[in-house]
């Protein structure tokens, strides 16, 4: 946890408190905005990575299952085919793990900095502020004059003051449903399965992470301070970006291999 804290958790929050600094209308929600961008800008090759992982493994997805039928009273003889289509092919099904994973920590990260500067009170932390940062002392808790950052959605009490982190947290669900939709769509024409075959664990899974994330996303956006939920409706949004413009890259490569 030394090496998180030191090499990832401090330097996030205290680009947070940098950015918030340098906002001359001092507000907390865009630079949550501007932090969550920066650090989706610098795991951007990374993110790449392990969506054109995916995009290998979808599109040998049909090539996988046939060798899994073709040998599958024999599973030594299976896993050395396997291992042949991923050579022949230059694949690895764990080339995908290592981006997810440096990911995930910043994650992990961002969310501990919001989640503890927001059990605070807002108050922030001066003894993990680098020298040349200033200590903005309390943060602006509103977004926009309108959205409370510091608290959760109050259930106990819904009254029109709730509505705007009410919003917040439906958009963050929807763009959550909205990128596991994309990459359904992309499985759906990268394998081209019979329809009699039945769906392998990862189309299943992708199916149910159709519902399951968005669901996760209203819980969390529900039960933790809302500068959660715009940290994760903004990051969504970010890859569902991203991912449309690697599509329209791909096309653009078929096309002119198609010439």
């Amino acid at each position: 946890m030394v090496i998180f804290d030191q090499f990832v958790y401090i330097p996030i929050y205290n680009l947070l408190v940098f950015v918030y600094n340098l906002l001359p209308f001092k507000d907390f929600g865009v630079a949550i905005i501007v932090v969550t961008l920066i650090i989706k800008f610098l795991l951007i090759p990374l993110s790449r990575k392990q969506i054109e992982s995916q995009k290998k493994m979808t599109e040998l997805q049909p090539k996988i299952k046939e060798l899994q039928k073709k040998y599958k009273d024999d599973k030594e003889k299976q896993s050395r085919a396997l291992m042949d289509l991923y050579k022949t092919h230059k694949s690895n099904p764990f080339s995908g793990c290592l981006p997810m994973i440096v990911q995930l920590v910043f994650l992990i990260a961002i969310y501990r900095v919001l989640f503890n500067i927001s059990q605070a009170n807002l108050m922030i932390n001066g003894n993990i502020l680098y020298d040349f940062i200033k200590n903005p002392d309390q943060i602006n808790k509103m977004f926009l004059g309108i959205i409370d950052l510091s608290t959760a959605v109050n259930l106990g009490h819904i009254s029109f003051s709730e509505a705007p982190k009410i919003i917040l947290v439906l958009l963050a669900a929807l763009s959550q449903f909205f990128q596991s939709k994309m990459l359904m769509a992309k499985q759906k024409t990268a394998s081209n399965f019979p329809k009699d075959d039945k769906m392998d664990f990862s189309q299943i899974m992708s199916k149910q992470m159709l519902f399951l994330g968005p669901l996760l996303t209203l819980f969390i956006g529900v039960k933790f301070p809302s500068g959660l939920a715009l940290y994760w409706l903004v990051s969504t949004i970010f890859m569902i970006i991203q991912q449309h413009f690697l599509k329209k890259e791909n096309e653009a490569i078929l096309l002119q291999k198609v010439k």
